[in-house]
């Protein structure tokens, strides 16, 4: 019997062994096949995750970021133990008790998953293996997934310590609204930093990377309330608070910024606009699209904001005012049903579902606003963030008589007399306050986004930092920069260039030029070409030829240095790559960018060295080391820890020269005249010396003006995107030079201007600038100018250059082609001459291709 019983036993004994051992030798079997062809887990210990690239003004202040996914990673160090005990109590408690995976954990899932009949299979899987799953696995529910998990969670757990797999936890998981780690996301829902983070809110981040989609903080708040609750509760027990904060804690309603409790971290940004953008586009191109977006990039740009801000509103101050003048109302195009108009909440919930422009203000903010109802006379609105009162906002009808409503068959209607002959109920319209000269409101005024676009940019002339760019009316109506992207004719604004390779061939601001009729046959046939004035104006000194733009004699002085020369002289410039040497061309036929002929401009006003443009002082990698920096001079002295008080450091500059330093004075001494007495004088009134050139394409279809002082460069086009004459008084000196002057009277407060330094090497001497002729140095008078020329170097009078066109070269002098009366001056020699007046311009003329 005892026998019998031990050997009952035996066998039990046995058969439970045996058992046992294929049970281990059937897992470890398993184990041996999954651990093949694993990923690899030791690359975690180099694991750099995809962060945020953050610009940042001038003045440290962030201004833009960018980023696929919205990412600030922090080291486990900084991460406070509250938020680390959040995660815990709510991912995995045991945590630092585990070596990767929870045994316990596994068994309870099983038994909750038997017990519901597979209806409740949560997965019990450790912050070590959901590392496993984010990193190196995919996130399907497989058994063959899960032991993959358990195999590589125990291999990381040999390979890294607990913090350095809790640092690649925290900042790698998902927490919805594009926020990946818990920096981001505290900085998402609640607007805080993790260290400001309160214990209901660190558990209420916690309660997300089940299904943040589950736990939305306005859609899903009771479900992700409860779900807080239950954190703070397991934070309780696992003793990481008391009893008396988790009374507290729990007791606390769910803010968060979705809900409109705090403001977003976005509304102390600026609204992005078109500088960031072209520096998005512009490193994208340089390290990468995927490096700028994944690698923390910190960029310092050259941008002043003040003056942006300036240039912005100068840009859109022309181009509405041309759209005014053209007197048409086109509204935003923008409807809302009029079914929710009886319904303060439904109109306002649909006016913010409305994409209209937001980000423009001039004069004051503009608002979106839908008409609400259309009387006899008025209009009433209702405005986006503007609360609505018991009298109503209303449009009035002396706000609408300067239009007339653009038709569906793009026909005009009648001039409107009121509100109702521009609008109708439901149309969304922008509006803006008008106030009178004490500051009082006065009345709301009908907006629109202007149809003609523009460009505007602005740089320093020494070390070509970009202080403001302005690419169109709107970023948020059209992201398309026109100052960097839209390829324009630049028109006479290229004469400059034209001029300066004569100077540099031997020619000077005292040459003489006949300005009189050409025609060139062309493979489309006879070209007549003209000067805006549609007058010639016989032999004259190239210096009145450029502050009046005189066509004729840019082409026949092109032709005298042949156009090969004008060509390398626009490529040195940078204004194109590979220029054709057409003689068309010399009157700027041939397309660019504003911002090449900013650039290009610069190098005029330093002097003749090269400058390159740029948006970004310095680029730093994620690691805080520079990886980028424009500025490559040298500073001789600032190693020394203290200066004499007299003196200043020594930067050493080894820029190319591009063109000589006289030449340079020369043609910015000639491009002087065009602001104080030429095209642009009229629109152009500066403290401080200025020079510049306007330019007009044919039939005015684009119109330039880009001029400097001595320490900054600004230019401006403005046109329709699709090329359309913009009228007959049209011009760059009266449409594009206002911007140019508004924003620089800004730019000379701010940054200061003066008289542009006079190169070594040569001598002043009195040019009558009429007809060349050389005066006495006592010579005063509007006729007489102090012409700079080399040593050596004297005028050469009563020799007139022609370009090798046979008309014209017969032609009397300057004097005989006009009536009007002339004066008698004693030039150097003593002799006397007579010399006339400038010729006479009834509107700007800026020249163009004709």
């Amino acid at each position: 019997m005892i026998r019998f019983i031990l050997s009952f036993f035996g066998g039990i004994f046995t058969f439970v062994t045996m058992g046992i051992a294929v049970v281990a030798l059937s897992i470890g079997a398993v184990l041996y096949i999954y651990s093949y062809d694993l990923p690899s887990h030791e690359s975690l210990a180099q694991y750099q995750p995809p962060t945020i690239s953050r610009i940042y003004s001038r003045e440290g202040r962030i201004i833009d970021e960018f980023a696929k996914e919205r990412r600030l990673f922090v080291p486990a160090e900084e991460i406070p133990d509250l938020v680390k005990q959040a995660f815990i109590s709510a991912e995995d408690k045991n945590f630092y008790q585990h070596n990767g995976y929870d045994a316990r954990g596994i068994a309870a899932a099983f038994v909750e998953a038997v017990r519901s009949r597979g209806q409740n299979v949560r997965g019990a899987s450790t912050i070590t293996q959901q590392v496993m799953k984010n990193f190196l696995l995919s996130g399907d529910r497989q058994i063959e997934r899960k032991i993959k998990e358990i195999i590589l969670a125990t291999r990381i757990e040999e390979t890294l310590d607990k913090e350095s797999i809790l640092e690649l936890y925290m900042n790698e998981i998902f927490l919805g609204q594009n926020s990946y780690g818990v920096a981001a996301a505290a900085q998402t829902y609640f607007n805080k930093t993790l260290s400001e983070l309160a214990p209901h809110e660190a558990a209420t981040l916690a309660s997300m990377p089940k299904a943040p989609s589950q736990f939305h903080p306005v859609r899903r708040k009771e479900r992700l309330l409860s779900r807080r609750d239950f954190v703070l509760k397991e934070m309780k027990e696992n003793g990481y608070i008391t009893e008396g904060v988790y009374e507290i804690e729990v007791a606390q309603p769910l803010l968060s910024v979705q809900n409109g409790d705090y403001d977003s971290f976005r509304s102390a940004l600026p609204s992005r606009d078109y500088f960031t953008d072209e520096i998005r586009r512009q490193l994208s191109r340089d390290f990468g699209e995927e490096e700028f977006f994944t690698g923390g990039m910190a960029v310092r740009a050259t941008l002043d904001p003040e003056l942006q801000d300036v240039a912005a509103t100068a840009l859109r101050h022309a181009l509405e005012k041309y759209d005014r003048d053209q007197g048409v109302w086109r509204g935003t195009g923008k409807t809302i049903s009029t079914d929710l108009l009886n319904d303060e909440a439904a109109w306002r919930e649909a006016l913010r579902e409305v994409e209209v422009p937001r980000d423009i203000d001039l004069d004051g903010k503009w608002h979106p606003a839908v008409v609400l109802f259309v009387g006899n006379r008025d209009a009433r609105i209702g405005i986006e963030g503007v609360p609505d009162d018991a009298d109503g906002h209303f449009i009035n009808p002396a706000d609408v008589t300067w239009a007339r409503k653009q038709l569906e068959d793009d026909e005009l209607g009648p001039k409107a007399k009121v509100a109702g002959d521009l609008l109708r109920e439901g149309e969304v319209v922008l509006v803006r306050e008008v106030k009178d000269e004490d500051g009082n409101f006065e009345r709301w005024s009908l907006r629109q986004v202007s149809e003609v676009q523009g460009g505007f940019m602005a740089m320093d002339v020494n070390n070509g930092r970009v202080l403001a760019m302005q690419g169109g009316f709107s970023y948020e109506q059209s992201v398309f920069n026109r100052a960097t992207q839209a390829r324009r004719q630049p028109g006479s604004s290229f004469k400059p260039f034209v001029y300066a390779a004569a100077l540099d061939s031997g020619y000077s601001p005292a040459t003489i030029v006949i300005d009189a009729p050409i025609e060139i046959d062309t493979p489309e046939g006879l070209w007549r070409p003209k000067n805006s004035s549609d007058k010639f104006y016989g032999p004259t000194p190239l210096r009145t030829g450029i502050e009046y733009s005189r066509n004729l004699m840019t082409i026949r002085l092109a032709k005298e240095i042949g156009m090969e020369t004008v060509a390398d002289y626009a490529e040195r410039f940078g204004v194109y790559d590979d220029m054709n040497p057409f003689l068309a061309n010399s009157l700027g036929s041939e397309e660019t960018t504003l911002y090449k002929m900013v650039a290009a401009y610069a190098m005029f006003a330093n002097g003749g060295e090269r400058v390159e443009p740029t948006l970004v002082d310095r680029v730093q990698d994620r690691a805080g080391q520079t990886i980028y920096r424009h500025d490559q001079r040298s500073c001789e002295d600032c190693a020394f820890a203290e200066l004499a008080a007299d003196s200043s450091p020594r930067i050493t500059s080894n820029r190319e020269r591009v063109m000589d330093a006289i030449t340079a004075y020369q043609l910015t001494s000639m491009m002087r005249g065009v602001v104080d007495r030429g095209s642009a004088s009229r629109a152009i009134n500066l403290d401080v010396p200025a020079a510049g050139k306007t330019g007009t394409t044919n039939e005015a279809k684009d119109v330039w003006f880009v001029g400097f002082t001595n320490t900054m460069v600004a230019g401006c086009y403005i046109g329709y995107d699709t090329p359309t004459p913009l009228g007959r008084n049209t011009f760059g000196g009266n449409t594009c030079g206002p911007v140019f002057n508004e924003f620089m009277q800004a730019a000379v407060e701010k940054y200061g201007g003066g008289a542009f330094r006079v190169p070594a090497g040569g001598q002043f001497i009195n040019i009558d600038r009429f007809s060349g002729a050389q005066l006495s140095p006592e010579a005063s008078g509007d006729n007489v100018v102090a012409e700079y020329f080399r040593l050596g170097e004297e005028p050469v009078f009563g020799v007139a250059f022609d370009g090798g066109f046979a008309m014209g070269s017969n032609l009397p002098l300057f004097d005989e082609v006009d009536t009007e009366v002339v004066t008698e001056v004693i030039t150097s020699t003593g002799e006397s001459t007579v010399v006339t007046p400038s010729a006479s311009f009834g509107t700007l003329s800026s020249g163009g291709l004709y």
